[in-house]
């Protein structure tokens, strides 16, 4: 028996749906913000009040409910937990073998300053990794390292989840922008270029932003010329790939341009001061001159340093390579092209790769214009990002020379330290699914789109909305990329424009996502610290959030000679 989508269950009303549709969310804000539940309590409860609202308000059949629920679980499980759960493992692996002690020096030969080592790791690796792997290793490795150089954990968290704002929108060899052609028929490179002309704006600003943060108004001061370096440099690769190459490489060459800029202007200007957290200023107070020279730059080789790197390397060599649209294909079991090599991949990703239909729910829900909506397990055991960082800690077992005995054993460690953070993530993931299956996303979405001549300012919060519900600049680019099209036809604005606000909201949303919130504290070790997390990124995402909304204002307005 099929069932149809309502989107306005309640009275026939936008507005009384919508706020039916806003129970879910606003508990999920109470739960951590205000009765600061632990995570996995947060997103079990929430899951459970969604399923109640999506039954008995939205009359949705239970048994798709659940099994939606069971969908968006197994999600959270594969690829997200997978790549949460590698993540930390090739991280652990660097610190039991003592190469992180290395790694530690070696950043801190460039600059000791706290403010640079987040824009260097946070900030330009941290888009790097957001580039070629998305789905929470940027944050989950780049907030690792941040602890390991000695940030407070909830600090290296929230910064990361603050920098990964930048490439979001262009995250996974541009898989946000690319997916949005298909619901839209509008060119994935005419959709580049939009967001090419408005994400800058955030990325340039980003940088000083991440640093006044950390260290407030005059510090930041102290490090203006750093910070330009590393955000001008990234927004204007970012304009000119999006703009010129297409959405796939943006955030790949934005990052590495960006970093190595960065990292050579270091060798030529040092800030008058050195910035460390309160916590940290009585140690090096205490230490003599002689002993802290001793400290920071021990006698370690070019070849030690290069060593100790190698499984981050190799990491960056793995994840490119699976993020090769070719060679994703082939590891999923659906390449069709003629190389030999490929194909020979291809088979065995076939037999790796289970799409089983989800019982009970696959093809059943009707969507608003009728046609069936398909559900099934995506399990991709040999082109999940995962599985590309797992084999970068094989090869690194032999690089730091560790036993296999103690490569499974921290294996087995990391496994039971994620254990409550996975079941976080895969009720928080259960949660969207159920929320978009019965039609309440949509109905907040209608809810927006009945701003009329205001909807330009409003457009970006669809797109915010989505990724917070979703976790994913894809999902909710899918979710109301073609909501957005069809409403800015309606009142006269350029759908392009309103497809590209989407896509430029949605990023600020990201570090308020139950999923990133999720993925950020199981990274480094804040297991039900979730609460904390979320009350030091709500502002900052809301913040931004209201500058792409006045941009895109704009753009619809005075600035409209700015659309392509």
């Amino acid at each position: 028996m099929t069932w149809t989508q309502q989107f306005t269950p309640v009275g026939n009303s936008v507005i009384w749906s919508s706020l039916i549709a806003l129970i879910p969310i606003l508990y999920f804000f109470w739960a951590l913000a205000i009765k600061r539940m632990k995570g996995y309590m947060a997103g079990v409860t929430t899951l459970l009040v969604a399923l109640a609202v999506a039954i008995l308000a939205y009359k949705m059949p239970a048994s798709m409910a659940f099994m939606s629920a069971s969908q968006g679980a197994v999600y959270g499980i594969l690829p997200i937990g997978w790549i949460i759960i590698t993540s930390v493992f090739l991280y652990k692996l660097t610190v039991k073998t003592g190469q992180f002690d290395i790694i530690r020096t070696s950043v801190v030969s460039i600059t000791e300053d706290r403010r640079l080592q987040a824009l260097l790791i946070a900030f330009s690796f941290g888009a790097f990794l957001e580039g070629a792997a998305g789905f929470g290793a940027p944050v989950a490795i780049s907030a690792a390292l941040l602890v390991g150089l000695g940030f407070n954990p909830l600090y290296a968290a929230g910064l990361c989840l603050l920098a990964n704002t930048a490439p979001v929108a262009f995250g996974a060899i541009g898989i946000p922008i690319t997916a949005m052609e298909g619901p839209t028929g509008v060119a994935a490179m005419e959709i580049s270029k939009m967001v090419g002309r408005q994400l800058p704006f955030i990325s340039v600003f980003i940088p000083l932003y991440l640093v006044f943060v950390m260290a407030g108004f005059k510090k930041t001061l102290e490090v203006l010329p750093a910070i330009l370096v590393s955000g001008i440099s990234f927004a204007l690769t970012q304009f000119v790939s999006s703009n010129f190459l297409g959405p796939e490489l943006p955030d790949i060459l934005s990052a590495l341009v960006s970093l190595f800029a960065l990292a050579i202007f270091l060798k030529f200007w040092k800030p008058k001061t050195t910035f460390r957290f309160q916590s940290e200023r009585a140690a090096y107070e205490v230490a003599s001159a002689e002993s802290r020279e001793t400290q920071v730059q021990p006698a370690f080789t070019g070849a030690q340093i290069a060593k100790a790197w190698s499984p981050f390397l190799i990491l960056t060599i793995f994840i490119s390579i699976w993020g090769i649209p070719q060679i994703k294909a082939a590891l999923t079991g659906h390449y069709e092209g003629a190389n030999a090599f490929l194909s020979a991949i291809n088979s065995i990703g076939h037999y790796l790769t289970f799409m089983p239909e989800v019982p009970w729910l696959n093809n059943l829900i009707l969507n608003g214009n009728g046609e069936p909506i398909a559900a099934v397990y995506k399990l991709e055991l040999l082109g999940a990002a995962g599985t590309a960082i797992l084999l970068s800690a094989v090869v690194t077992k032999f690089i730091v020379n560790i036993s296999w005995k103690d490569w499974f054993i921290t294996f087995n460690e990391t496994c039971k330290e994620l254990a409550l953070p996975l079941l976080t993530i895969m009720s928080v993931v259960a949660f969207a699914y159920v929320t978009n299956a019965s039609g309440m996303s949509t109905t907040l979405g209608l809810l927006l789109a009945k701003t009329g001549a205001l909807f330009p300012f409003f457009s970006p919060v669809l797109g915010w909305l989505g990724v917070f519900i979703t976790g994913s600049d894809t999902s909710a680019n899918l979710l109301f990329g073609n909501l957005q099209k069809i409403t800015a036809t309606s009142i006269g604005m350029d759908p392009l424009l309103a497809l590209a606000a989407n896509s430029s909201g949605g990023v600020t949303g990201k570090m308020i996502s139950p999923q990133s919130i999720a993925v950020a504290c199981a990274a480094v070790g804040l297991a039900g610290k979730e609460s904390d997390l979320l009350r030091f990124t709500v502002k900052h995402s809301l913040f931004l959030l209201l500058i792409v909304c006045v941009l895109t204002f704009l753009q619809s307005n005075v600035l409209s000679w700015m659309i392509p």
